[in-house]
């Protein structure tokens, strides 16, 4: 395993500090706050170790304050309900003793049943792509140094867009967005880990195609941008260490806040995962 890869499990990897009370540290990717995906993928494997013989099919959380990457983050598991074929656990994240995420999880004992799923849209392979760490190479001259590790860094999710834009001179585009996901190097086969992976990688790029018909990125100073909430249903088994496409659009604009929905495909067109997002996208007067 690359040991980029290997930091990135162990920061999920949370530590116990009581009973159905968890400690994870935060990260810095060079953003203002802690990243989104970070707080998700950490909740759901809080919740996941209080529950046996079940796996998580859906998750849905709240983002109430931005965290600050600078500070680990404590995360309380409440047991709402364990039936017969389902668990829920009810999650709360906090920082400094105030509460940054909320969120409900929902796990269900393995079972056969009826089965459909949406057709996997065209794309090209991934091995036809560059890389964001690659086309962000591209654009280390232009932007400011304390942008330029955040273009390029190595990362242990690699990204492949379909239709890159350049960040710094955003054109207007069709509310759609594809991108190729995987993690970097093998993986054990822990499916509590791939869950908790992609949920962390699901919010990369997500909010940004409620932008594109805008013709607005996160890199625009007049934007303040923040994701609001979050679902993710899991469909079938994966893995994150596979390539994923994942498949998005945007509905709906208005408020300030932009809506997003985006399914995963594995490459032989699987649907996997499902996710939406609404997202504070307002344009600062003045």
């Amino acid at each position: 395993m690359l040991e980029i890869t290997r930091k990135l499990i162990d920061l999920l990897d949370l530590s116990p500090i009581g009973d159905d009370h968890f400690q994870g540290d935060s990260e810095d990717l060079g953003f203002p706050h802690v990243f989104g995906g970070q707080v998700l993928g950490q909740a759901l494997m809080a919740a996941s170790r209080t529950v046996e013989g079940r796996l998580c099919h859906s998750l849905h959380a709240y983002f109430l304050r931005p965290g600050n990457h600078s500070m680990p983050i404590d995360y309380e598991v409440q047991r709402v309900r364990d039936g017969g074929t389902f668990s829920v656990r009810r999650v709360i994240a906090r920082q400094d003793g105030k509460e940054i995420l909320t969120g409900s999880m929902s796990f269900q004992v393995a079972e056969e049943g009826l089965s459909h799923q949406f057709p996997m849209p065209e794309a090209p392979a991934p091995e036809t792509l560059k890389s964001e760490q690659e086309l962000g190479q591209l654009l280390v001259d232009q932007v400011p140094e304390k942008l330029r590790d955040v273009l390029t860094r190595d990362r242990p999710i690699e990204i492949r867009p379909v239709n890159p834009g350049n960040p710094l001179k955003p054109e207007k585009q069709p509310p759609y967005c594809q991108n190729w996901f995987r993690a970097l190097g093998p993986l054990p086969d822990d499916p509590v880990l791939h869950r908790c992976l992609l949920t962390y990688a699901s919010d990369f790029s997500f909010l940004g195609t409620s932008m594109a018909p805008h013709g607005r990125t996160f890199m625009n100073r007049n934007m303040q941008v923040a994701s609001l909430d979050h679902a993710i249903w899991f469909h079938r088994d994966f893995r994150m260490d596979e390539w994923l496409l994942y498949d998005k659009d945007s509905p709906s604009a208005s408020g300030g806040r932009g809506f997003n929905r985006g399914n995963f495909f594995t490459r032989d067109g699987v649907l996997v995962a499902s996710t939406t997002q609404e997202a504070l996208i307002r344009e600062r007067q003045g």
